[in-house]
């Protein structure tokens, strides 16, 4: 009934008797709840968040369809899992980025321990210069090239340089030599792409004072494939995730987060206005 997740690009994996999530055929994914403050805050967050977001605003949220007890990966017996929307199910080839918001990830509530890992972790990527970091990525190339889908330690080491390379590749029918980002202006643009989805998450942040979300990341999906077969509209989704570290606001503005977002729209403008420029300069040609 329960498989490793196929499409997986960052956090704790269920291999190698290691804990992890889970999916299944029903289009649900199973994340164990943590044993600490961690696996308490998280299932709080989603208990409550769909009555205190706007309703046009909970569609960036992941579905939440409650806990179940489900047999550990590591094998280590029946464990409460948080019962969430497998965003990947039905997509035979997504490209995924996770993206984690904000220039740093620690909360000053957590623990010195905690506090000095995660400013290590911050100073060691783009965190801290960028106000996000890719945490990990596939994108689809071709039936031939398949995915590319750089080790967690080569995306660690991302460069500014590095992250514009990405986003670049994430909306290109090719990966090498040069990302032709011939998809940048359906998927990044248009009514609902990314930038759009962005756009409007960014609005809900300049105002709202319920929540900081701390280590939270962005995760995007495209599914490239839907347009070369012809559909208009391609397969676009944004979703926020990973709220174990999300406190209540008290409110304040979350500004940790908003700065991270607009720095990484900043990054996807860029992408889709060289993108423009490019097929401008082009149709001259």
């Amino acid at each position: 009934m329960f498989k490793i997740p196929k499409h997986q690009v960052a956090g704790h994996q269920a291999i190698d008797g290691n804990l992890g999530p889970l999916v299944d055929d029903s289009g649900r994914f199973y994340k164990p709840l943590q044993d600490d403050e961690r696996g308490t805050t998280e299932l709080a967050f989603y208990q409550s968040f769909s009555s205190k977001l706007p309703h046009h605003i909970r569609g960036l949220f992941p579905v939440f369809y409650g806990t179940q007890l489900v047999e550990a990966s590591d094998g280590s017996g029946l464990r409460p899992h948080l019962v969430l929307q497998d965003i990947t199910s039905n997509h035979l080839n997504p490209s995924i980025l996770d993206v984690k918001i904000g220039s740093r990830t620690w909360y000053p509530e957590a623990s010195e321990d905690y506090i000095q890992k995660a400013l290590e972790g911050d100073r060691l990527t783009t965190t801290v210069t960028l106000g996000f970091r890719i945490s990990g990525l596939q994108i689809y190339g071709s039936k031939e090239s398949r995915y590319w889908k750089p080790a967690r330690k080569e995306v660690k080491s991302f460069s500014a340089d590095d992250v514009r390379l990405v986003l670049r590749k994430f909306v290109s029918s090719n990966l090498e030599p040069e990302p032709d980002c011939c998809f940048a202006s359906t998927i990044y643009g248009g009514c609902s792409g990314i930038l759009e989805q962005l756009l409007e998450l960014k609005a809900w942040f300049e105002d709202q004072t319920v929540y900081h979300f701390h280590s939270c990341s962005l995760l995007l999906l495209i599914d490239k494939e839907s347009v070369l077969n012809g559909r208009t509209v391609p397969f676009v989704e944004v979703k926020l995730i990973d709220f174990a570290h999300t406190v209540e606001a008290e409110g304040v503005i979350d500004h940790n987060f908003l700065g991270g977002l607009c720095s990484f729209i900043k990054f996807v403008s860029e992408v889709l206005t060289d993108s423009k420029v490019s097929t401008t300069e082009a149709s001259f040609n």
